[in-house]
């Protein structure tokens, strides 16, 4: 089998709640969204997602991802889209970095390779446990009160895992924590997710002032050394998601004992290839894991379902749904929340056919 042809799209995702706000002042009301689709000499497509959370959030933004696709797809022509080893190391020879140009392509492959051997992608990232796992809801930077008011009616759709979007003045996070602390119930999880946006000594002095709190603490700060000096200073439990990019940024937090559960971005790492690598080192090494993306819609929930769904359940802290977030389905046979749940496909591959009256013309076609 060779592939014979990529094509890209470019789809708008506006949010059902107008904006998503997070540290610094960022805020994106529409995501910009690369859809990728490849076509093989055997009569078989598989599509893939990447999604940048706007341009401010990692190196990584929508137009680099096309600009990048345009850049190395022409050189993968010919490839077997079936051997992701050697796929992806033929990608990292063309592409030094720039792993979130890979990402659509390593998952449209996937879902070849579900295709080709009749099993979901779940079942191939080592088969799904239960029926069902647990979502989280991000909720998005606003006062307090409205932040602890959104609480209850997240809680109504079924979610007990909370994402609050701290990151901005310390003083008003520290009330965001403590208001919305107050609403969490028996069983419910509450996270502090700053993403980056406190300097070391905020995040100190935030951590203390919180001690009392049955929280987890995000990302506090920018880089890996100041989130590890922030770390030695509470005993909150710890989590890190920007600074873990690869397998060696893990092995690295675990030696340091830096965190007690990462966020494992599928895009941030280059793909499911390298997303399974590291789940599967995490697990081995008694890591606990989000399971997520930058942002994305139908096609990269997909993804997350399957990965997330083939974890075992006492790793797996939560996992999240873009596609409830925002208004505009990319994609037919995408998994649904369900009080709080999600639950993968068991057709092969991702499962989806890509809704080509939405993809619209492709802004990048090759082969």
């Amino acid at each position: 089998m060779k592939i014979k042809g990529i094509r890209a799209y470019r789809v708008e995702l506006p949010l059902h709640e107008g904006s998503y706000k997070w540290s610094g002042g960022n805020s994106v009301d529409v995501f910009d969204s690369t859809v990728v689709v490849i076509d093989t000499n055997a009569g078989i497509s598989g599509y893939g997602e990447v999604c940048p959370l706007g341009s401010a959030y990692l190196a990584a933004y929508a137009n680099g991802a096309r600009t990048g696709l345009a850049e190395l797809a022409p050189n993968l022509i010919g490839e077997n889209p079936i051997e992701l080893g050697a796929l992806n190391r033929r990608m990292d020879q063309l592409m030094r970095g720039h792993p979130y140009v890979k990402s659509a392509i390593d998952m449209a492959c996937w879902d070849i390779l579900g295709k080709v051997s009749g099993q979901s992608i779940a079942t191939l990232l080592g088969g799904r446990y239960g029926e069902t796992f647990p979502l989280y809801r991000a909720i998005s930077q606003d006062t307090p009160d409205r932040m602890a008011a959104n609480v209850a009616g997240y809680r109504a759709e079924g979610y007990t895992k909370f994402q609050l979007k701290v990151g901005g003045n310390p003083d008003v996070d520290i009330e965001r924590i403590r208001a919305v602390a107050k609403e969490m119930q028996r069983g419910d999880v509450l996270i502090a997710d700053a993403n980056t946006g406190w300097r070391q000594h905020e995040a100190v002095r935030i951590a203390h002032a919180v001690r009392d709190v049955d929280v987890y603490i995000e990302q506090p700060c920018l880089s890996y050394e100041e989130c590890l000096a922030v770390r030695r200073h509470t005993d909150r439990p710890f989590v890190l998601d920007e600074v873990i990019d690869d397998l060696g940024a893990v092995l690295r937090g675990v030696a340091d004992q830096a965190m007690d559960v990462i966020n494992l971005k599928i895009s941030k790492v280059g793909g499911l290839t390298k997303a399974r690598q590291i789940r599967d080192l995490c697990v081995s090494l008694g890591i606990a894991m989000t399971i997520e993306d930058t942002w994305g819609g139908d096609i990269i929930t997909a993804a997350i379902a399957h990965l997330a769904h083939s974890t075992p359940p006492d790793f797996l802290f939560t996992a999240t749904d873009f596609n409830s977030y925002v208004t505009v389905s990319n994609a037919e046979g995408a998994p649904r929340r369900d009080q709080g749940r999600l639950a993968s496909s068991t057709l092969p591959g991702l499962g989806v056919e890509p809704r080509w009256d939405v993809l619209g013309t492709p802004v990048m076609s090759v082969g």
